[in-house]
């Protein structure tokens, strides 16, 4: 039974809520039947489009997840037909698909969600994979990932790499042709290939579960399901590969670091910082399964890889009862193994404020500073969130206000915006 028609504007945020949520499985559903995850984007898309157009005149169904597939499959279907393409395939799901069509609506719901379920995760890690492929470049496999499996935007992939638009926009056209045109297959790749395009299937895990845990824009500071989302994906491929120490690296990381979800969002939604957060409202049982994947990692021997490293830094944060207890010098030396290992601006910037918190806030504005000319971080606003923070803790209150006004304007997220621009007024306030 569908909802009672609201008001379009309404209609819309639930359009979209839905659609940043379940676009990923909708997609890989999709991709199965017609083997080509640039085809199967178009049809969601097409759902996409459908749902615009009708729920603000009927209401939004009970199962809209449902709705949205069942229209992408009947999608496909027809595009299966008319191209006379996998002709046994198209006749075997039609039967299915117009057996459903018959039924009540109630029970056409609860087979549709039963068809959802089947397989789903096989399907995702499917889609994972196929973006993945070594023929397509290492940016071009993590954009349209990114892409396809978390549904962000262009806009949103290109601040998350620090890059143009136009040239994430590019790299996904290019890719779905390149899938297209060297025929790759949608499936889970052998065991012999899984090690080579193990690096880029993690680094895309971690960039949708980043998307998640802090927000690129929009009016929230999270998007929990997309952490979710690629823990449990990143469970998966832990599971494919048990004898890999960085997926139970990346696992552990994921896991520790959404342990703080509902710690980091005050009651009126509002951004709650690490060291301000209630570590009562840390969820125990993902630290608890973090420090287990991080001792298996450990366990499997050799040296951390960056996954791993980073999950050692949160394990310190998770040990810590309160925010005075934290090991920063620790956390400041795993730091420095880090950017030996995968040297990088963004690191080099964590690396900063873990020198100032262990070491007093001189030391880590020495290391900003050095990278206030880095060509990537031009734009990026942490740069300056963590430049005025040091400069407001040695007293040089007025440039601190300039550098949290500099990152205000900078982010695309409501919410950290407003944070940033209480910090810039909270510099002008009498020192106590």
């Amino acid at each position: 039974m569908n909802a009672a028609p609201r008001d379009e504007a309404s209609i819309h945020r639930t359009i979209e809520a839905v659609w940043r949520i379940e676009s990923a499985k909708i997609i890989a559903t999709v991709a199965r039947m017609v083997r080509d995850v640039g085809l199967a984007e178009e049809l969601a898309q097409d759902a996409l489009v459908s749902a615009l157009e009708q729920w603000p005149e009927t209401g939004v169904p009970d199962n809209p997840a449902a709705w949205l597939t069942a229209v992408a499959k009947r999608r496909a279907l027809d595009r299966l037909r008319h191209g006379q393409l996998a002709e046994r395939k198209a006749i075997e799901i039609g039967r299915e698909l117009d057996a459903q069509h018959e039924m009540a609506q109630d029970d056409f719901a609860e087979a549709v969600d039963a068809a959802i379920d089947d397989d789903i995760g096989d399907d995702l890690l499917r889609l994972v994979f196929t973006a993945c492929h070594p023929v397509l470049s290492t940016e071009a496999r993590v954009a349209l990932t990114l892409r396809l499996m978390g549904g962000l935007t262009t806009d949103e992939i290109a601040r998350a790499f620090l890059v143009p638009e136009a040239t994430v926009a590019q790299r996904i056209v290019r890719a779905k042709r390149t899938l297209l045109e060297a025929r790759v297959p949608f499936e889970v790749p052998r065991r012999h290939e899984l090690e080579a395009r193990l690096a880029s299937v993690l680094e895309v895990l971690y960039l949708i579960f980043n998307e998640g845990y802090s927000a690129t824009a929009g009016d929230d500071w999270m998007r929990p399901a997309l952490c979710d989302e690629a823990m449990r994906l990143g469970r998966i491929v832990a599971e494919l590969m048990p004898d890999a120490s960085e997926v139970h690296g990346l696992v552990a990381l994921m896991e520790i670091q959404g342990s703080r979800t509902a710690a980091r969002v005050g009651p009126s939604g509002e951004p709650v910082l690490l060291l301000e957060q209630n570590r009562a409202r840390w969820d125990q049982m993902l630290i608890r399964r973090g420090l287990a994947g991080l001792a298996r990692a450990e366990a499997l021997g050799g040296a951390l890889g960056p996954y791993a490293l980073q999950a050692a830094i949160a394990a310190c944060h998770a040990r810590a009862r309160t925010a005075e207890e934290t090991d920063w010098p620790r956390i400041a030396a795993l730091y420095d193994a880090l950017a030996q290992l995968s040297p990088s601006p963004v690191v080099e910037l964590n690396r900063a404020v873990a020198l100032s918190m262990a070491f007093g806030p001189a030391a880590g504005l020495d290391v900003v500073d050095a990278l206030v000319g880095e060509p990537a971080l031009q734009g990026y606003h942490l740069l300056s969130t963590v430049r005025g923070d040091l400069l407001f803790k040695l007293g040089r209150r007025d440039e601190a206000r300039r550098e949290f006004d500099r990152a205000a304007a900078l982010t695309r997220n409501t919410r950290e915006k407003t944070l940033l621009l209480a910090r810039a007024r909270a510099c002008t306030l009498p020192e106590r």
